[in-house]
């Protein structure tokens, strides 16, 4: 079985946070296709359900900040959703751009033979959506496995209910990505760290990426990254991933110093 997960202190991976969110529109296939293009080794994406139950790309609960729309993600159709211009927010030049679905972002990283991807569940398991959140976790999940990228994928949330559904379901066949410290997480019932593959961080201070590798997480870096300055922070702190808005920047950077292949 191939090993996409190649990345250590000598070649430090660059995951394209929510695409090349700087300089296109979040979210968006051209975001995802500008990333790949400049050569990441992850797309990072949110995923969301519409009220028809159809999973949609955006971050937010609500399409206002990043389209020319009003309301809940999960309170519009696909086809409402479809209709709302994604780019424009952006800027002027990027019109016409539209929130993607899951299946078209698959479609298209699935020809990508070296891409990880990233998935971020945001249907979380409040009160009354504990149904919705479980489900539309197994969807992204069978889907993940029907277009072969179980072993090419992490699947990362903010709630720890919804981490530990996916571990006590499925073990450790996904890899899971969580955050540091696990205060952000919520209530945890099960140390979070006691199952997932790595974890987010943004804190600069290294002895909290030592407790990470003490339980053989792999400390990822978040998306704070954004220059040489803070490059150099957590490539000293040993971060093996490096989550960021601006992947054209990191990239040149670290193939500048030699740490990215």
């Amino acid at each position: 079985m191939k090993n996409y997960w190649t990345q250590n202190k000598n070649n430090v991976f660059v995951a394209a946070h929510r695409g090349w969110s700087e300089a296109y529109p979040e979210n968006t296939m051209e975001a995802f296709r500008a990333a790949a293009e400049l050569g990441v080794d992850q797309i990072e994406t949110d995923i969301r359900v519409t009220s028809d139950g159809e999973l949609v790309l955006i971050h937010d609960e609500t399409v206002e900040r990043t389209t020319d729309g009003h309301g809940k993600v999960c309170e519009l159709t696909l086809a409402q959703i479809k209709a709302l211009d994604a780019g424009v927010k952006k800027d002027e030049k990027f019109r016409g751009a539209r929130v993607p679905t899951f299946i078209e972002f698959m479609e298209y990283v699935k020809d990508l033979p070296e891409m990880t991807i990233d998935l971020e569940l945001k249907e979380y398991p409040t009160e009354g959506r504990e149904e919705i959140s479980f489900s539309v976790c197994d969807r992204v999940l069978e889907i993940v496995d029907r277009y072969g990228f179980t072993d090419r994928c992490v699947i990362n949330s903010f709630s720890g209910k919804l981490n530990e559904y996916v571990y006590k379901k499925y073990g450790k066949k996904y890899r899971q990505h969580v955050f540091f410290p696990k205060e952000l997480l919520g209530e945890c019932t099960i140390d979070p760290y006691s199952y997932a593959y790595c974890a987010c961080i943004f804190s600069n201070a290294k002895s909290n990426y030592d407790i990470l590798r003490s339980y053989g997480v792999q400390p990822w870096a978040g998306a704070g990254v954004k220059d040489e300055e803070t490059l150099e922070r957590v490539i000293k702190n040993g971060a093996e991933l490096i989550t960021c808005n601006n992947p054209d920047v990191i990239l040149s950077l670290l193939r500048e110093k030699g740490l990215h292949k």
